[in-house]
């Protein structure tokens, strides 16, 4: 009960244009799967954008690539390498600023595996076996516990434990606002746990209680079932939009995006009309504004050939300069390197500064 009291009080959502107090430091990674889709750009990407571009003095922003988080998963080493390089260039080409943000891979910095295993040794079994996403990742019941022998044999210990990697990650660089979709909001609770565990068991006030910045964005989902999330995974490619597709791409699939059978108005219901309202919801996250300032603008609308044509047209015109960068930054390999070099040095300087401090808090110093 206790945590779920301290969850309520560092939640946040994210206003339209997000702000976050003076001297704070902004923390979010991203697993590198290639090319973002839509549901990354606005549940994501899109916020550290606007979050790192609003007025907030002497704060810091640092967003990267979670490659250590991809090996919970079987993994081409050659395909994880482009991936990453991908990612790096999608971040820059979607609008992060290298000069206002820190931009670097996870694994490049060691310091965030060294403070896992210093967190793993006071994380408890049951609030892990709590956890969903190895369970989903994982093609289990949500009611599966890894302490069912059957369930044991079959997860591997990174998928399990992985939370806790991802909680180093946060505290590591004492983050005071985490960014994050509504599926990683448990994770978050376990980072606000841990950080507490830690400043109680070593009688300090060393980690800060990261403040969880939910996305304004709503779930963006599948194109052709709105039933279920966009993924890249899923097998019918129609239904995700890509930063990188171009104007006749987007148009195509979204052209064949399901909507119903009712007439007349257009207006947003995700339980009645989740195809109009996913449509709905792609033009307000994409356009910055909320939902009803949308419904107010279509409300003139009376096909779902008018809002699907206005949904594409507000796709190609924001992905149409992304895309193009995008390309720009993949042949350029230098320049990448570059940006994560610097990256990499100004994470690996804030990062050693706090495990130095934490070993020596712990008796390893």
């Amino acid at each position: 009960m206790r945590s779920s009291l301290r969850v309520l009080k560092t939640v946040q959502k994210l206003e339209v244009v997000p702000k976050v107090p003076a001297n704070s430091t902004v923390f979010s990674l991203l697993q590198p799967t290639g090319n973002i889709h839509l549901g990354n750009y606005l549940g994501a990407i899109k916020a550290w954008k606007n979050i790192s571009e609003s007025e907030s003095p002497n704060s810091r922003y640092i967003y990267g690539i979670a490659d250590l988080h991809a090996l919970t998963m079987p993994q081409d080493p050659n395909k994880l390498r482009q991936c990453r390089t991908e990612a790096v260039a999608s971040l820059i080409a979607a609008g992060l600023d290298p000069q206002k943000c820190t931009i670097f891979h996870q694994s490049s910095v060691p310091a965030h595996t060294e403070l896992t295993w210093i967190l793993t040794c006071i994380t408890g079994m049951g609030f892990l076996n709590r956890m969903t996403q190895w369970k989903s990742k994982g093609q289990h019941a949500e009611s599966s516990s890894i302490f069912d022998d059957k369930i044991l044999e079959r997860t591997k210990a990174g998928l399990f434990t992985y939370p806790v990697l991802m909680a180093a990650d946060i505290l590591i660089y004492n983050a005071t606002h985490v960014p994050v979709g509504d599926d990683q909001s448990q994770h978050l609770e376990l980072a606000r746990y841990l950080a507490s565990s830690f400043n109680h068991q070593y009688n300090t006030d060393h980690f800060v209680i990261p403040t969880t910045l939910l996305s304004r964005s709503q779930k963006i989902l599948s194109l052709r079932n709105p039933q279920k999330k966009m993924s890249k995974s899923d097998p019918d490619q129609m239904g995700c939009i890509y930063v990188t597709d171009d104007a006749d791409a987007i148009s195509k699939k979204v052209r064949k995006a399901q909507t119903d059978s009712i007439q007349g108005t257009i207006y947003y219901d995700p339980v009645q009309r989740p195809g109009v309202s996913n449509l709905i919801s792609i033009i307000a996250g994409v356009t910055n504004r909320t939902i009803e300032e949308v419904e107010a603008e279509i409300k003139h609308m009376t096909s779902h050939k008018q809002l699907k044509d206005y949904t594409a047209e507000v796709l190609i015109e924001e992905f149409r300069p992304k895309r193009a960068m995008y390309d720009k930054l993949v042949n350029d390999p230098a320049y990448l390197q570059s940006v994560l070099d610097e990256g990499t040095a100004k994470a690996k300087a804030i990062a050693d500064a706090n495990i130095t401090k934490i070993r020596t808090l712990v008796g390893l110093n």
